[in-house]
């Protein structure tokens, strides 16, 4: 094996946004892992570096594994920077002050502090992470910042050429078999002449090309989809923005099979330009799958 494996750790004081950056890191591509023991981690490596298939991996470790939270610092030097691991620390601080404001609104309790104050559990804690707190080359405060702030910084700083940190779902159905439960654009094309009616395109679809030049063709498909593709392509940097990492939007006709599949793959096409796009026909096969069973 010749890659080098990138291994970050994610630790630092509890309620200061570690299940933030777990799945800020998720969305970068990273192999995540929550809580693992720290006396695990060297079989942990071996185990990834004998797959071959991982180059990059976060790992979450805090407290909650205070029992074999002290022999960290040991174990982390021993696979630091070594032919196959490079090794990064990333701890996540906060004032006292905004901990316990976060565990106030959240009534959670301190792994610390089960049966004391508070103020007790964080300043324990603290004691405790001294060390790796010093050894960690990359030290967040989150006291003044949002999840959205703080995972554009991880993403500042961990984001590489190969992550797609954003993607386009398209797809086409059918709203005879309902609507998809995670589109987040849903657009209507039932007011286009529908190719179904027309005897030589009934057995198509709509990546046929007469039933895609029918479709097309239309003088309210252009005039629709020019439209359409100018509000997306307004709207697409604003998701952006928000740190959303994906956006699914499903265009719709009567069966699935005709109109709205011409569009979506048209539309994923030209997206694509611009975006990482995927293309999904959600029904378009259901029909002729239904007149075979029967």
């Amino acid at each position: 094996m010749t890659d080098t494996l990138n291994l970050v750790v994610i630790t630092g004081m509890s309620g200061a946004g570690k299940t933030v950056a777990m799945q800020s890191f998720e969305d970068l591509g990273y192999f995540c892992v929550d809580n693992m023991p720290p006396s695990l981690l060297p079989k942990f490596w071996e185990l990834v570096k004998e797959s071959g298939k991982v180059t990059k991996i976060a790992l979450v470790i805090d407290l909650r594994s205070r029992a074999f939270y002290d022999g960290i610092i040991e174990m982390l030097s021993g696979l630091d920077n070594t032919q196959f691991v490079t090794t990064k620390i990333l701890f996540l601080d906060a004032s006292d002050e905004e901990l316990v404001s976060r565990y106030k609104e959240t009534r959670r309790s301190h792994p610390l502090a089960r049966n004391g104050r508070l103020m007790d559990g964080i300043h324990k804690e603290r004691e405790l992470l001294t060390e790796i707190r010093n050894q960690s080359q990359m030290v967040v405060n989150t006291s003044m910042l949002s999840p959205r702030e703080l995972r554009e910084q991880i993403f500042r700083v961990f984001k590489t050429s190969d992550n797609p940190s954003f993607h386009i779902e398209v797809m086409s159905f059918g709203f005879k078999y309902g609507l998809p439960i995670d589109a987040d654009i849903v657009m209507d094309v039932r007011f286009l002449p529908n190719p179904y009616y027309v005897a030589e395109f009934k057995a198509l679809n709509g990546l046929d090309k007469p039933v895609r030049d029918y479709v097309m063709e239309q003088p309210a498909t252009e005039q629709f989809y020019q439209q359409l593709t100018a509000l997306l392509k307004s709207i697409m940097p604003g998701y952006l923005k928000e740190g959303k990492t994906s956006v699914t939007i499903a265009i719709g006709c009567t069966g699935g099979q005709h109109r709205s599949v011409a569009l979506a793959q048209r539309l994923a096409d030209d997206l694509a330009v611009d975006y990482p796009v995927d293309v999904t026909h959600r029904d378009m096969k259901k029909r002729k799958e239904s007149v075979n069973r029967s």
